[in-house]
């Protein structure tokens, strides 16, 4: 166990490190301050301006930002279902050398929906459903885009704080987030991962034989009557189909812009998109990267480093508690296996990678879930259900780091209501980086925090009482209970990571997820643009002796409790339901007959 300790500690020491440098960076970039690399990418962005017509000294209030936004995303959504559709026509043969077939428009829709608002949750199999043409155009480039347009918002919302009335102007930050951040890191890591064994290649996929070599099909039995289309199955006759493609590219641009997915149905645990307990470090750095260093930017931008630091001590005291919440049962393993006499020395390890162990697992389980990521390096449906609380919750929470912008959006949420509560406790109007917050702030906080459980338990409601596709759950009681709250949860948060176990691939589960995922997005963000405008329209409040100051350990420890009883009162009823009945049923010695 001290081995795992310092492994953990040395990569979140790592993560630490990277949000200095990164952090000013970004800073300079969206405060148009120069940089090192103005001298090669402003002609770049002034090209891409001239093509696209963008007027780049327009600046924008909230509701020019947020019609940008969603017109640019509704575009980018037609031309990636556009794409999907259209992967299996002779004319993309070229970028389909594996045949893959027509999509179908359910998947369709939700595929696009999903990876636009930067979820990318897949209700398919990623290596036998979409074309290399698909998989570019139709899921890397929106990894681009979506992960810029969440990280544009948020920076408008970071200068709605700092009493700009004018946010900005879209497109620019739209553009800048892609040449200055997203492109260069990626390239940068895509070099690197595919030097550490990922492939990157256009050929097909490629037939070996195993080691087992060439066997002839065993001879069916004189009894047995063979289906009419019956033929020898791959691994009968000692070969194997290995998939490949240009997955580095993915794999960066994946993690970098916390969207998830992935090339290959077992995710970053398939040893192309993650070979080694070095790849897996990388990418749990990449995807802690920019969530962490954005936090540190709001401090430069706002010049308010000290209310950054205490934000940020408010996330990571949660992330660290999830870890632990995460790594301790999963290293006492399943007392029911214990029972028997199976050896608990290596805790649970059924779905996990050996070459990773429980140390790099629970981390990279954390933070995926913790930066709304997304990808898996191991199977959460095989987690202890203790375990499966730390991804479950950081989703209902959705405020722990979070992805580019929308997590630290989150958490104001909460400072906002925790500074309303304080200041009715205290008698007076509350206050919030020298602004008053009055009732239409608070209205507009309230409601983007209740469209987070009402799209979660509604759906399941909806689910559950119309009995719609219920025989895509295959385990009965609290597990498949957890397994469509764990669906809906990463969806409403748009995370993207799945519990697997559920077959989301029906009518139902396609078009229900992707009104999820895109209301998940995009009424949030409009919510808190919104309440940006409103913040910059303010004048500023003097600070006085009765003033609450929001960033000292005082204000630290409201904002916890604000997040803890107002999180517990809305989702713990549902955790009870799920993994906790699960967790005293096996620590009872109970277990549940599958279905069928």
């Amino acid at each position: 166990m001290v081995f795992d300790v310092l492994q953990m500690a040395i990569v979140l020491a790592l993560a630490f490190l990277i949000v200095f440098p990164l952090g000013r960076y970004m800073a300079a970039v969206f405060m148009f301050k120069p940089t090192f690399a103005d001298r090669v990418l402003n002609p770049l962005d002034r090209g891409v301006y001239r093509v696209c017509g963008i007027k780049a000294e327009q600046e924008m209030g909230w509701r020019g930002y947020v019609k940008a936004m969603l017109l640019t995303n509704l575009a980018m959504w037609v031309l990636i279902f556009a794409t999907l559709e259209v992967q299996h026509l002779p004319a993309f043969g070229a970028l389909n050398p594996d045949g893959q077939g027509f999509v179908n428009p359910f998947l369709a829709f939700m595929q696009a929906s999903s990876f636009i608002t930067n979820t990318d949750w897949q209700n398919y199999g990623g290596e036998n459903t979409f074309s290399y043409l698909s998989q570019m155009l139709g899921l890397i480039f929106p990894m681009f885009t979506s992960a810029a347009t969440g990280l544009a918002c948020g920076v408008a919302f970071i200068r709605g704080l700092g009493g700009s009335v004018n946010l900005g102007n879209f497109y620019v930050d739209l553009t800048r987030a892609i040449t200055r951040i997203m492109l260069p890191l990626a390239l940068v890591f895509g070099i690197a991962f595919v030097g550490l064994g990922v492939p990157a290649t256009f050929d097909g996929a490629q037939q070996v034989t195993t080691l087992n070599g060439a066997l002839a099909p065993a001879s069916p039995s004189p009894s047995a009557t063979p289906a009419p289309d019956a033929t020898p199955s791959a691994t009968s006759q000692g070969q194997q189909t290995i998939t490949r493609g240009p997955v580095a590219a993915l794999v960066s641009i994946k993690h970098l812009g916390t969207n998830g997915g992935g090339w290959f149905n077992a995710n970053s645990a398939h040893p192309f998109e993650n070979p080694s307990p070095i790849t897996n470090v990388l990418e749990f750095l990449l995807m802690a990267a920019i969530p962490m260093s954005l936090i540190y930017m709001l401090g430069i931008m706002l010049d308010r480093k000290k209310q950054a630091w205490t934000f940020f001590a408010v996330m990571a005291a949660f992330f660290i508690a999830f870890l632990v919440v995460d790594y301790l049962p999963e290293k006492m393993g399943n007392p029911l296996l214990a029972s028997i006499g199976v050896s608990a020395a290596q805790g649970n390890m059924e779905g996990k990678e050996v070459r990773f162990g429980q140390a790099q697992t629970a981390l990279f389980t954390t933070g995926t879930t913790a930066f709304t990521t997304g990808t898996v390096d191991a199977m959460h449906d095989s987690m202890t259900p203790a375990g499966s609380i730390t991804p479950i919750s950081e989703m209902l929470l959705n405020i722990v780091f979070g992805g580019k912008g929308v997590g630290f959006i989150n958490l104001i949420i909460f400072a906002i209501l925790g500074a309303f509560l304080t200041g009715l406790m205290v008698g007076r109007t509350p206050e919030f980086l020298g602004k008053k917050i009055e009732a239409y702030e608070v209205k507009l906080a309230s409601i983007a925090f209740l469209m987070h459980p009402l799209l979660i338990l509604g759906f399941m409601a909806i689910t559950f009482a119309l009995q719609l596709d219920l025989s895509s759950i295959p385990n009965p009681n609290p597990h498949g209970f957890t397994e469509l709250l764990y669906m809906y949860t990463s969806q409403a948060a748009n995370n993207g990571s799945a519990f697997a176990g559920l077959n989301g691939n029906t009518p139902w589960f396609n078009v229900s997820g992707g009104i999820v995922v895109l209301l998940g997005r995009y009424v949030s963000i409009v919510l808190m643009l919104a309440l940006a405008g409103s913040m910059a329209a303010k004048k500023p409040v003097p600070m006085t002796i009765g003033t609450m100051r929001t960033d000292n350990r005082v204000f630290a420890g409201v904002l916890v409790g604000t997040i803890l009883i107002v999180g517990a009162l809305t989702f713990f009823p549902v955790l009870a339901l799920g993994p906790i009945a699960e967790q005293l049923a096996m620590a009872g010695g109970h277990t549940f007959a599958a279905a069928g």
